[in-house]
């Protein structure tokens, strides 16, 4: 017999994963905002310059990712068993970029060069480049919660695919529990409509008082 708890329990595993998607979208929406690298640069003709890469000049696919977990908390909606579960892979997989992006702040070893790039400074004008760890850091734990998002969601796949497909001997054992349960409070109704008592069995009532 099916436990009713286990489809309330899929839905809310759905509703968690939904919900992580969102927190994880907005954290990589937040990372492409931040400052990740603070240029310096004199070209020896006016004042030196400040130039600030944000996390979107620095890697590009933040924000394409974030909507790209938009999309899969919608899609949690309307999507269950097989579907679910290859939709948690692709989110794992997005996780695993997004971490990517994050981790490529502290690869480089001097940011310099590539931030310049990004920004179009000739790399002979820079007299310094700062390596900012706020927007990196933001895209790891966005990552990080993709990631829980993904596991959640396949838990929830593996949750409704159970209470879905019963194999027909457990229906037909759920069947038959409900019907002995239906059949033993008629019989109950019946003796207490005859004056008997429903709990004494048939042996104790034929011997009658001693």
């Amino acid at each position: 017999m099916s436990d009713p708890a286990q489809p309330r329990s899929g839905r809310k595993r759905l509703a968690t994963g939904a919900g992580l998607l969102l927190i994880a979208a907005g954290g990589l929406w937040g990372a492409s905002k931040f400052t990740w690298v603070r240029l310096r640069s004199f070209d020896g003709l006016g004042e030196p310059r400040t130039i600030l890469v944000s996390g979107a000049d620095w890697s590009a696919a933040l924000v394409p990712l974030a909507v790209a977990l938009v999309a899969a908390a919608i899609a949690t909606l309307a999507i269950r068993g097989l579907a679910l579960r290859i939709l948690a892979v692709l989110v794992a997989v997005i996780g695993a970029g997004a971490a990517y992006l994050g981790i490529s702040l502290w690869a480089v070893r001097d940011v310099g060069p590539r931030a310049a790039d990004v920004k179009n400074v000739p790399v002979s004008t820079l007299i310094g480049a700062d390596r900012l760890s706020g927007g990196a850091t933001t895209a790891v734990v966005a990552a990080v919660v993709v990631v829980l998002a993904a596991i959640t969601l396949l838990r929830a796949a593996r949750g409704v695919a159970d209470t879905k497909y019963q194999t027909p001997a457990a229906r037909r054992s759920e069947s038959a529990d409900l019907g002995e349960k239906k059949q033993s409070a008629r019989v109950m109704w019946d003796s207490l409509d005859d004056g008997q008592d429903p709990t004494v069995g048939p042996a104790e009532r034929s011997s009658g008082p001693t």
